[in-house]
């Protein structure tokens, strides 16, 4: 056994507490109005490990006046109960062992409540018209709460999201004298996905990109089978998962000699990344923080090549709220993560994205991904 396999291996997380965040859902119902019978149905997995600590894969969670009801199929009675003994959240599981016993512990779990809300962004057409035929109980449409909580994390939260980060880190560090030996995006991605396991992730954050040359104008390219060559620019967008929480970086590394442009392009992002991470602090807008990479960007004569947001909150999914970007005018806030990452793309000639995972703090942001981005590092030199 390597010795990083033995460093994870000791790698002990502190608890997450989960019990009391229902009380959390039942101040933002209590906003709402005359709501002193109501509840919330919570489709989302991720909303619904959030409440709970339950990590399965299917599962619908009533959040009561006073309690929780989860109710999942046969598959996953024992895990439920054992997860949600640990987490010690105030919830009662039901197991159905049939699509008919599903429906019965959902509308015997709902039929004390007056109505009960839910986010349109958790349930699709059909659900929504099955949940309205098969519940006694009023549905009744409302703005996101759960996610609206998520966006600031604790500090076990934030533990899982540095572990993550770090682990890609040193993968990316034993990963980089191999980018100028001729190897392919799809060699690239696996050696990054292989290493990030070794060093702790436990999965992959997402689908890694690598993009070369051409390859890069496209911010979410797929790796596929061509050769990394002098000239190119190769952007390389990776992440880890560590107990449910992600990571998310992005480096762009120039291979020997590239196109002047493509050397502008790395430079002016460079600088629009490091102005953006100055911007981030609890009380600035999130689209401030977009405006003034958007703003120094377009300065430099890019602002048709820029084609996407600044950032995003991370947490339990890639990308959650915040969103640093244009039209969201609300304020981060101290323990929020998000990242910063703008790019500017050419088509035709590659693209250059840089991008870190920060904690958003009352004077400014700490940095979770510690991966080199100056340009004497990101200027690699052919060896073959």
């Amino acid at each position: 056994m390597t010795s990083n396999l033995k460093e994870s291996a000791r790698t002990v997380l502190t608890p997450l507490v989960v019990s009391g965040r229902d009380k959390l859902v039942r101040h933002e119902i209590d906003q709402l109005g005359d709501c002193a019978e109501s509840g919330l149905l919570v489709i989302d997995l991720n909303n619904v490990r959030w409440l709970t600590g339950f990590t399965g894969s299917a599962g619908t969670l009533v959040v009561r006046p006073d309690d929780m009801v989860l109710v999942v199929d046969g598959r996953y009675g024992d895990q439920a109960r054992e997860q949600i003994n640990i987490s010690g959240a105030n919830c009662t599981v039901i197991e159905g062992r049939s699509a008919v016993a599903i429906r019965e512990a959902l509308v015997d779990a709902t039929k004390s409540l007056k109505n009960i809300f839910f986010d349109a962004n958790e349930l699709t057409v059909y659900q929504l018209s099955a949940m309205s035929e098969q519940l006694s109980t009023e549905l009744v449409k409302i703005s996101p709460i759960v996610p609206k909580l998520r966006r600031r994390k604790s500090e076990p939260e934030i533990e899982r999201m540095q572990l993550a980060a770090t682990a890609t880190d040193k993968a990316l560090t034993e990963v980089v004298p191999i980018l100028s030996q001729g190897l392919t995006e799809r060699d690239i991605r696996d050696e990054l996905d292989y290493r990030m396991r070794r060093h702790g992730a436990e999965f992959t954050s997402y689908d890694t990109i690598v993009a070369s040359g051409p390859n890069a104008a496209r911010p979410h390219h797929r790796p596929v089978g061509r050769r990394i060559e002098t000239g190119d620019s190769v952007v390389i967008d990776v992440g880890g998962l560590v107990d449910g929480y992600h990571s998310d970086m992005t480096r762009t590394f120039l291979i020997g000699d590239v196109d002047p442009i493509l050397s502008e392009m790395h430079e002016v992002v460079s600088q629009a990344q490091l102005l953006g991470l100055d911007f981030v602090k609890a009380g600035v807008l999130a689209q401030d923080v977009d405006k003034a990479c958007r703003d120094f960007i377009a300065a430099a004569g890019f602002a048709n090549e820029f084609t996407h947001s600044t950032g995003h909150g991370v947490g339990l999914q890639i990308h959650e709220m915040p969103w640093v970007r244009s039209g969201f005018a609300e304020p981060l806030a101290v323990g929020e993560v998000v990242t910063v990452e703008p790019g500017v793309y050419r088509e035709g000639l590659g693209g250059v994205r840089i991008e870190d995972l920060v904690v958003v703090t009352q004077t400014g942001c700490r940095i979770l991904t510690s991966s080199k981005k100056d340009r004497q590092c990101l200027q690699l030199q052919p060896t073959t």
